[in-house]
């Protein structure tokens, strides 16, 4: 174990790629296209972006929503494209097809706890097959021509399958270059705290590898808790970013002992919700951005309170004019609100009720 966190920790470098910092944003099923990272990425300390879970059999059939899926551009860099699935042949194929659409990485998905991947034996099934995903991670480590195979998992299955730290010693073996550990197992699914000590045993149990801690990061202090706890060499943040997309910026700069950033004022919140509503009609369509934006108003509320008339707006928006109107509406009732309550000017936002997280 590498021990306590008392200096500034260097890039990770996972096989050949040396990256740009330690923080990297999370495959969150349903959140994370390419609209999504695009955003995460312009505002800073986004070291590695992942896919959404991409399907062997979709990516190499092509059709149109494993495609959308996997969508990138030149801007989207550098990317880790993430495969689910057993079938070791069709997962070689598919990470073949990953390097030649845009991929610096290949991850192989051992931790997604829902039934649907599960029960198909993909995901974090594969914690309960040992040398069956052994020998699957070996063969997509050699399907590939130039980039690292890297690892998705969980503690175990469950409290009396913990495998997670021989599977890493053994995954490093066979030449994955290295290992993201979600804190929990499968059985607990997202609930209790995440557990550091599960962690750090894993980062004992490998020679070189990095170990890539996950679970629980909502603030810089939480990424520097984790990596002091677990000696882990970098961090990976999923559902705080669809609130916060800078906070990969606020992390990075806290690991390397800069002040953290002040938050983005309401109107650089409103320019990052443009920019991603317009990504989505870019590489998706109006209609897509429309609806999806109903949703996520939710997500980016949380750090605009007040916001209530934003929010009510944005639900009911049914057309691009209707985007743009909600957001000016709001921009001009904020700075009105705002002078009559400079008192909260400049603090922390508060939390207003939100929508769960799919899936």
């Amino acid at each position: 174990m590498n021990g306590v966190l008392t200096f500034s920790p260097p890039p990770l470098r996972i096989g050949n790629r040396t990256l740009a910092g330690n923080v990297l944003l999370a495959p969150i099923a349903g959140y994370c296209d390419v609209s999504f990272r695009l955003v995460a990425r312009s505002c800073g300390g986004v070291a590695l972006a992942c896919t959404d879970l991409l399907c062997p059999e979709g990516v190499l059939r092509e059709n149109k929503r494993s495609l959308e899926l996997a969508a990138t551009c030149p801007e989207d860099s550098p990317l880790c494209m993430q495969l689910y699935g057993a079938d070791s042949t069709r997962l070689c194929e598919a990470a073949r097809w990953a390097e030649d659409h845009g991929a610096d990485v290949i991850d192989i998905n051992m931790g997604c706890p829902v039934d649907k991947i599960t029960k198909r034996e993909g995901g974090s099934s594969l914690l309960c097959n040992v040398p069956g995903t052994l020998d699957m991670a070996q063969r997509v480590v050699r399907a590939v021509r130039n980039i690292p195979v890297t690892a998705k998992v969980r503690l175990g299955w469950d409290d009396q399958r913990l495998v997670a730290p021989f599977l890493a010693n053994r995954l490093e073996q066979v030449g994955i270059a290295a290992v993201t550990v979600h804190g929990r197992t499968t059985d607990m699914r997202f609930q209790g705290a995440v557990r550091l000590d599960g962690i750090a045993a894993v980062v004992a149990a490998v020679n070189k590898i990095p170990i890539i801690g996950n679970g629980d990061i909502h603030t810089p202090q939480d990424a520097k808790n984790m990596m002091d706890s677990t000696g882990c060499a970098g961090v990976m943040i999923g559902r705080a970013a669809l609130a916060a997309p800078w906070i990969f910026r606020d992390v990075q700069d806290f690991l390397q002992s800069r002040a953290i950033p002040p938050s983005p004022s309401i109107e650089e919140k409103c320019r990052l919700m443009r920019d991603h509503f317009y990504n989505m009609i870019r590489f998706r369509n109006q209609r897509v951005a429309i609806l999806e934006f109903r949703k996520r108003i939710s997500w980016y509320a949380k750090h605009m309170n007040p916001c209530r008339i934003l929010r009510d707006a944005m639900r009911v928006i049914d057309s691009v004019d209707d985007f743009e109107n909600a957001l000016r509406g709001f921009l001009l009732w904020r700075r009105q609100w705002e002078s009559e309550h400079p008192e909260f000017v400049n603090t922390p936002s508060g939390i207003e009720e939100s929508e769960p997280l799919a899936a």
